[in-house]
């Protein structure tokens, strides 16, 4: 059973950064796609971006040149910098991963979640 823990949440200003990591445990980290998706509330949780096991990455459109995502496979972990924060940024972030090759964008074909980290930017 893979377990992913996030970390790096935090209340920033508008302007400001912050970096997220997932460490995951009990799984084949380095064959996985692993994704970020984020949940403002009353909202649907929406893809952010991903980086498949050979470093290809996608991103939703509004966080190009914003965000990076990027993975350690020695640490079994994932990152996601988020620079030029906006209000708008502003969700419970959650780690995914998953063996699919295909519809990385879609929240249902990501088998493991983590238990989430909130990001909060002030205006």
């Amino acid at each position: 059973q893979v377990q992913l823990v996030e970390s790096g949440g935090g209340l920033v200003q508008a302007g400001g950064s912050l970096r997220l990591s997932c460490a995951a445990s009990g799984g084949t980290f380095a064959s996985s796609t692993m994704a970020w998706f984020r949940q403002a509330p009353r909202q649907e949780r929406e893809f952010v971006a991903a980086i498949s096991w050979t470093a290809n990455t996608n991103y939703k459109d509004s966080v190009k040149g914003r965000f990076t995502i990027s993975r350690d496979n020695a640490k079994n972990t994932a990152y996601l910098q988020m620079n030029s924060l906006k209000p708008e940024d502003t969700a419970v972030y959650f780690c995914a991963a998953t063996t699919s090759t295909y519809g990385l964008e879609d929240k249902d074909n990501y088998h493991y979640w983590g238990q989430g980290t909130q990001v909060t930017v002030s205006s």
